[in-house]
């Protein structure tokens, strides 16, 4: 069996490459200039499975500012990119309860 790390990427349409940030944990996506960004419309598109890996690649070699780096699908949608699965969705609004953020420490 294959690692995923190993497996060919299968690109569909229109994808970017998100991580998590390793300061503090907040969703970031790469962009064309090789920085991250909280901005999804900021974000570097990629159409093909070239372009992802090589995206892929030189975000992952970045792993001092993000971890968990992959590829997920968008929507354009005119100016604007949009994830196009609910887990992205989920994870660029953020959490989908209200997190209690004062313990009494």
């Amino acid at each position: 069996m294959t690692s995923p790390l190993q497996q060919k990427l299968k690109i569909t349409g229109p994808s970017v490459v998100t991580a998590n940030s390793l300061a503090d944990g907040a969703v970031v996506y790469r962009t064309a200039e090789g920085t991250w960004t909280r901005d999804i419309d900021s974000a570097a598109v990629v159409s093909t499975a070239e372009a992802a890996t090589a995206l892929l690649a030189a975000a992952k070699a970045d792993g001092v500012r993000a971890v968990d780096v992959y590829v997920a699908p968008v929507k354009l949608d005119g100016r604007h990119i949009r994830p196009a699965n609910l887990r992205e969705a989920i994870r660029l609004r953020g959490p989908t309860i209200e997190l209690p953020f004062s313990f009494g420490i």
